[in-house]
């Protein structure tokens, strides 16, 4: 059977706790034991020390040493009251004599073997014994007075199993307030386990709607700072990507059959119609090798675009600014005769990526010299205005108007008439702005000082570490 990672968390957790309990009802128990032990053996020296203290007040208050060993232990035992689970009781002569006047759980003084083997002890002893009480610890004193020749025994017991059943009765009632503990332990971690393991669930309920639905707009909802958190942030992120990611193909596919449609109708049509002529041949070879070009620029764009979404499209390194001017400039002049010029150049690095700077201010140059005639300036220039960097292509042609300003950076839309003589696929201000926004950028038109249009990209200001 297949576990939720809330059950293996919990058991898991129940685990652990029940391994930490029972070992520490164990040492406790162990404890306890060893203490019993400890207290019973000092309780019996304990008895045989008071004894000795006795004999020593009574001479130093008669002033002489008693005579009856029976009326000497009686007295004792008068003012000597055993403790809760001991017993004392007198031999005199191998016999039983006296014994406290507190009931004992067991008379060991009517066991008559116990009673034979105490009364044979020549020295102060103690040993184990059995009753009818459970087991016995004991201790067995000999004792004699100079005016009575008569043996006796003072016997000290403790009732061993008596003694231990409280520690059991104590180990057992920790055993099941442990149990509770772990019951409520287990109770409180289930719930804790699904509190935390909520944004998870939501994460796999949310991957299977979408892996049923294709539904890329769903989004989990991030709550507090913790890692649980971190990962449904992550997870959204991760389907932020994902959308761009699907949008772009999306775009790229339609963009790509709304575009090359055109194109190969053109071509197929001139194909079909194509007669025996030597010349007629000549020109839809010609027509078709055009028609070919146009649509290898429409895919190479369109490529563009799409690795624009792309994590790697970028290659940042470190650029000098009057550098990429000065070189835009120059490569920009064999796009048609126009009067050329740098209009200003920072003096400044800054991290990003050189060739697809240059390529977005080449295109914009291109833009330019479609809507300007030979008499027109175009002037490229840079600049550092605080923490963000300018790069600019203007040009002295009839500008854009305002209503435009905007809409002429979406996908295929085309300006107004050109002084080229080609018309593009309307991509080329969409790859500006890609390569803009791939820097953290944008690009956006003003009027320029000479008249015309300005084109200005805008990137932060980043330097290379």
């Amino acid at each position: 059977m297949r576990l939720s990672a809330r059950a293996r968390i919990v058991g898991w957790m129940l685990l652990v706790v029940g391994l930490a309990l029972s070992v520490s009802i164990a040492a406790t128990w162990t404890i306890l034991w060893v203490r019993l032990n400890d207290r019973v053996n000092a309780e019996l020296a304990n008895e045989t020390d008071k004894l000795r203290k006795y004999t020593a007040e009574v001479q130093a208050r008669g002033g002489r040493a008693p005579d009856d060993v029976s009326r000497f232990l009686a007295d004792y035992l008068a003012i000597n009251a055993p403790d809760r689970w001991e017993t004392f009781f007198t031999i005199v002569d191998g016999a039983p004599d006296k014994i406290t006047a507190v009931t004992p759980p067991a008379r060991l003084d009517a066991d008559e073997a116990l009673v034979r083997r105490l009364a044979a002890a020549d020295r102060p002893r103690t040993d184990w014994g059995e009753s009818a009480a459970g087991t016995v610890r004991y201790a067995v004193i000999p004792v004699r007075v100079a005016g009575d020749p008569r043996q006796a025994h003072l016997v000290v017991a403790i009732f061993y199993d008596r003694e231990r059943a409280e520690i059991v009765d104590a180990v057992g009632a920790l055993a099941l307030t442990a149990a509770l503990a772990l019951v409520l332990a287990g109770t409180a971690g289930w719930l804790v386990a699904g509190r935390v393991l909520a944004p998870v669930r939501l994460v796999r309920q949310t991957a299977e709607r979408i892996s049923d639905s294709a539904d890329l707009t769903r989004r989990l909802e991030v709550v507090g700072d913790d890692d649980v958190a971190a990962l449904a942030a992550t997870f959204n992120h991760m389907l932020d990507r994902l959308e761009r990611a699907f949008a772009v193909q999306r775009d790229f596919v339609d963009d790509a059959g709304h575009e090359l449609r055109t194109p190969i109708t053109v071509i197929r049509g001139h194909l079909e119609l194509m007669g025996d002529d030597p010349d007629d041949r000549v020109q839809t070879l010609a027509l078709v090798i055009d028609e070919l070009d146009r649509m290898n620029r429409i895919v190479d764009d369109l490529l563009t675009l799409a690795k624009s979404e792309q994590p790697g499209f970028l290659s940042i390194e470190e650029v000098e600014l009057a550098d990429l001017t000065v070189s835009v400039v120059a490569k920009a002049r064999a796009l048609g005769d126009r009067r050329w010029r740098v209009e200003d150049m920072a003096e400044a690095r800054v991290a990003a990526d050189r060739h697809r700077l240059t390529q977005a201010l080449m295109q914009l140059a291109a833009n330019a010299v479609r809507h300007t005639g030979a008499d027109d300036v175009i002037a490229v220039g840079s600049a550092v205005r605080g923490r963000e960097v300018e790069l600019w292509v203007s040009d002295s042609g009839p500008g854009v108007p305002p209503a435009d300003r905007e809409r002429i950076f979406g996908r295929f839309v085309r300006g107004g008439p050109r002084a080229g003589s080609q018309d593009g696929a309307g991509l080329g201000l969409a790859i500006v702005r890609s390569i803009a926004r791939a820097h953290g950028g944008d690009v956006r038109v003003d009027d320029a000082a000479i008249g015309g249009a300005r084109f200005v990209i805008t990137i932060p200001m980043r330097e290379v570490r």
